[in-house]
C-alpha cells in the first residue's frame, strides 16, 4: 500500500477541513503542520485534543533533513509559497499549491519552476474552486482562442475590496458589472478573489490574454463562477455554483475537496 508522509502548511478554515478529511486515512499521514511562530504552541495543543493517537507536530518551517515530509501542502495563503513552498521544492520535496492566485505577482511562477527544476521535483498547482480545469489544458494542447470569465457574488461577498470605491455594496437593487478587465489586473486589483482566475489563465491562454468580468449581484446567494472557451478543440462552457465552507463563508469547500481528491490521486491504486 502506498503511504505518503504530508507537511500541511496552514491551519486556517482550508487546513483544519483537510486534515479533519484525512486525520484517520492510513495512507495519508499528516505528519506536520506548519504555521507561524506566535501560533506554534496553541495549535500543538488544538493538534492534541483533535489527532488523539496521532504524532503531528507544529513547527514553523518544513523539515528538509531527516524528517522531512514526503509531501508538501499549501492551504495558507499568498506569503505562504515564498516562506515554505521554494525553499521545500530546491531541496527536493514535491508541493501541491492551493493559492493559485499568488501566480499573478510577477515572476513568482518562473521562481517555483526554477525551485522545482532545482530539487528534480514536481509542484502540482491544484484546481481549488473551480472545474473543468482538465478540458482547458487538453484543449490548449490543440490552441485556444480565448477564454471569458465571470465572477458573480451577492453584493457583501465584495466588501472589502475596489467594488466599494463604487458600488453602495450595502443597498444595491440589480446586478452591476464593476469590473472587466486582463486576468492580472483582476488578481491585482482583487487579490483575496484572484485564485479562479489565475487558475483558468494558467491552464488557459495566460493572465493578459484572458478576460475577467466581475459582478455584484443582490439576486444571488451563491459564488458564481462561469466560463467560456473557444479553440480549435470547439467551444465549452463551464459554470459552477459553489457553497462555502461553513466554518469560513469566504472559502469554496470545493477547495478543500480537490486538496483531497489530489491527495487520494497519490496513493490510491486507481486515479482519475
Amino acid at each position: 500500500m502506498l503511504q505518503q508522509r504530508i507537511a500541511l502548511v496552514g491551519f486556517g478554515a482550508i487546513g483544519r477541513a483537510v486534515f479533519d478529511i484525512l486525520k484517520n486515512e492510513p495512507r495519508l499521514q499528516i505528519a506536520q503542520i506548519i504555521v507561524s511562530e506566535a501560533r506554534r504552541e496553541a495549535v500543538q495543543a488544538e493538534l492534541g485534543e483533535l489527532a488523539a493517537g496521532m504524532s503531528v507536530q507544529a513547527l514553523t518551517d518544513v523539515p528538509v533533513g531527516d524528517d522531512r515530509p514526503d509531501l508538501v501542502v499549501e492551504c495558507a495563503g499568498h506569503s505562504a509559497i515564498q516562506a515554505h513552498v521554494l525553499p521545500a521544492l530546491a531541496a527536493g520535496i514535491p508541493c501541491m499549491v492551493v493559492s493559485i492566485g499568488a501566480l499573478s505577482a510577477p515572476g513568482l511562477a518562473e521562481q517555483l519552476e526554477a525551485a522545482a527544476d532545482k530539487g528534480r521535483t514536481q509542484v502540482h498547482l491544484l484546481s481549488g474552486a473551480i472545474g473543468g480545469i482538465d478540458a482547458l489544458a487538453a484543449a490548449k494542447v490543440a490552441g485556444l482562442d480565448s477564454v471569458v470569465y465571470t465572477g458573480r457574488k451577492p453584493p457583501l461577498g465584495w466588501l472589502g475590496t475596489p467594488a466599494e470605491d463604487t458600488l453602495d455594496l450595502r443597498n444595491l437593487t440589480e446586478s452591476t458589472l464593476f469590473f472587466s478587465g486582463s486576468a492580472r489586473d483582476a488578481a491585482r486589483l482583487f487579490p483575496k478573489n484572484a485564485n479562479v482566475a489565475a487558475t483558468l489563465s494558467l491552464a488557459g491562454i495566460g493572465l493578459d490574454n484572458i478576460r475577467v468580468e466581475l459582478y455584484a449581484d443582490p439576486t444571488v446567494k451563491e459564488n458564481i463562477h462561469y466560463y467560456e472557451a473557444q479553440g480549435a478543440f470547439g467551444f465549452m462552457a463551464v459554470t459552477l455554483k459553489g457553497k462555502p465552507l461553513a466554518s469560513n463563508p469566504k472559502t469554496s469547500a470545493l477547495t478543500v475537496y480537490s486538496v483531497v481528491r489530489a491527495l487520494h490521486n497519490r496513493v490510491l491504486p486507481v486515479a482519475i
